[in-house]
């Protein structure tokens, strides 16, 4: 996996995974969409430079800027020639199918990973249950 951390200002920690069987540049516009989902990203919000993700993230610029093309086409992303590219006021509209399997997907690498670790069944809802309690024991 590819990862170019980003600070916390830009909202985004973009990685790519080659396991995945999804094209890079649809892996940066769902990382880019689900930001902008959970409020990690506003309007206004300035993105990295195509040439500064392709290098961090080791793939061609072409693939970035396809991905914030099609991001700025359905009018998601703004470009300001000499400015950059920001976040605009429009929403991504994620369909209830594509959510389902992000859930679907983060929560089986989670529960996986539990299971490497040798956490059960039982301490892991209670572990969950404890977490969204906000005790960080």
């Amino acid at each position: 996996m590819k990862k170019a951390d980003k600070s916390a200002e830009e909202g985004v920690n973009f990685s790519l995974d080659a396991a995945n069987g999804s094209p890079i540049y649809r892996q940066i516009i769902q990382q880019i969409e689900y930001a902008i989902l959970s409020g990690r990203m506003r309007p206004g919000d300035r993105l990295p430079t195509i040439r500064s993700l392709a290098v961090d993230l080791k793939t061609n610029p072409n693939t970035i800027a396809r991905a914030y093309s099609e991001l700025e086409i359905r009018g998601i992303l703004a470009t300001q020639v000499g400015s950059g590219t920001f976040i605009s006021d429009k929403k991504p509209v994620m369909e209830d199918d594509s959510l389902n399997r992000k859930i679907r997907e983060v929560l089986s690498r989670f529960v996986n990973e539990m299971r490497d670790l040798g956490v059960e069944k039982r301490e892991l809802v209670k572990l969950i249950e404890s977490f969204i309690k906000g005790d960080k024991t």
